[in-house]
């Protein structure tokens, strides 16, 4: 099943204006669509494709790699042994799972500067040590990240009315107890499934919970594989199931020996930096000194890390068992689960933030003559200065940091924005807000 996806504006924009230069390269983690869309969109736009995926192609074509020298040569032995016809400036080429074969990646400089066709490549775990050594990075290649499928692209899938959110967003008016139970809920629907393409089709073709929940663990499945492949150790895995624990403590920062055992600061910069490259977290950073320049004051020793999936989150919240039963997402719809989870709400927001292509950051401070601290949640660039968030996953409460935060750098703060469960409203300079309106925020 093929879902209207926001990348495919993407790559129509790339080959009308960039493909004579550049190869375009969809990363992402696996499973977030990159292989369906590259070749609906061969299907689409090109007069003809060759899709060579390097987990399962023959060796007769990886032959043809050996020597790019003559690539009149080179393109007649990919005709044959594919049996499709390519023409000059109406055919595309699909490199898929291209980080299996870096010797064809590092083929797209020549095939490029060849200009007789385009070339799209398709690679997850792209950035990892093994899968780049001993050979020279294109500087031929337009990346392009492809994240789960966001709220808008869930909700088109679904049948759901995203212009209506958009129309609520743009009046500033709360709608009502009602209807506003009403669009959590439907939100709650997508915090379940998530935006993991498989996991949406079988919601879409009326499987249960549990059905689907079975899905998403055999893509976490899938994950661990990968992991071990990058690090026999397992400890990339630990990491990676520690993320729902490590930010249900509600402590300032992700805490690496509650993960994994002790190891070199330098191993672990480097785990964590593969884990990262694997696009299954989002890396969120302390930023020192906040203002309109987030990167410039980032603190590389001070992060939180979510999942980059929060359908895949739930699942992970309860791995302690075989499959997570229809009744606990019966009571997770219906916001009557026994525990506290705001940091479920807050993995919803970094995945609504990065979905964005924004990177995420937040701000920790200690309060004075205390041993507690300060915390805003989330940080957005806004134009010249910032914009901050404050998460609440029922109730209003109270809002303490984020008052402090907007007194204490008042230059730099645009506007404040508490997001929680409750309909449109106003604090004093303070935005409330509930969470299926985020997109419209920081988009």
């Amino acid at each position: 099943m093929f879902f209207k996806r926001k990348v495919y504006d993407k790559l129509l924009e790339w080959k009308k204006l960039y493909s004579d230069r550049y190869a375009v390269l969809l990363e992402g983690a696996r499973r977030v669509g990159k292989s369906t869309i590259a070749e609906s969109f061969a299907k689409n736009e090109y007069k003809s494709y060759i899709l060579i995926d390097f987990s399962k192609t023959t060796n007769k074509i990886l032959e043809c790699f050996e020597d790019i020298g003559n690539l009149n040569i080179f393109f007649l032995r990919l005709q044959a042994e594919t049996g499709t016809t390519l023409y000059e400036h109406d055919s595309l080429i699909i490199f898929d799972e291209v980080q299996l074969f870096p010797k064809a990646r590092q083929a797209i400089k020549h095939l490029v500067s060849d200009g007789r066709y385009s070339y799209l490549e398709t690679g997850s775990l792209i950035s990892i040590k093994k899968n780049v050594k001993d050979i020279l990075i294109p500087s031929e290649e337009m990346k392009i990240q492809v994240y789960p499928m966001d709220y808008e692209e869930f909700c088109d899938a679904t049948g759901n009315s995203y212009e209506l959110l958009e129309q609520i967003y743009d009046s500033a008016s709360p709608i009502g107890q009602a209807t506003n139970r009403k669009l959590m809920r439907d939100l709650r629907i997508y915090m379940a499934v998530g935006g993991m393409p498989q996991a949406v089709e079988a919601y879409v073709d009326g499987k249960n919970f549990s059905e689907i929940d079975m899905v998403k663990r055999q893509i976490i499945t899938l994950y661990e594989e990968d992991f071990k492949k990058i690090d026999v150790s397992g400890r990339l895995s630990a990491m990676y199931h520690s993320i729902p624990a490590q930010l249900a403590k509600d402590s300032k920062k992700y805490r690496m020996k509650s993960a994994i055992s002790k190891t070199s600061s330098a191993r672990t910069e480097e785990l964590l930096y593969e884990l990262i490259d694997s696009k299954t977290v989002l890396p969120c950073f302390n930023t020192t000194d906040p203002n309109v320049s987030l990167a410039d004051t980032k603190d590389f020793d001070s992060y939180k890390l979510y999942v980059s999936d929060t359908g895949l989150f739930v699942t992970m919240m309860f791995m302690d068992r075989s499959v997570t039963e229809n009744d606990v997402y019966a009571k997770l719809l219906s916001d009557n689960l026994p525990a506290n989870l705001g940091y479920l709400y807050e993995n919803l927001m970094a995945q609504m933030i990065a979905s964005t292509g924004r990177e995420l950051y937040y701000h920790t401070w200690e309060k004075k003559d205390s041993t507690h601290y300060y915390e805003v949640d989330f940080l957005v660039s806004d134009k010249s200065k910032i914009n901050a968030f404050e998460i609440k996953s029922s109730g209003l409460g109270k809002h303490e940091s984020i008052n402090e935060f907007c007194a204490k750098y008042s230059k730099n703060v645009n506007k404040s924005y508490l997001i929680s469960q409750k309909d449109v409203g106003k604090d004093g300079s303070l935005f409330l807000k509930p969470f299926y309106l985020v997109p419209f925020i920081v988009k």
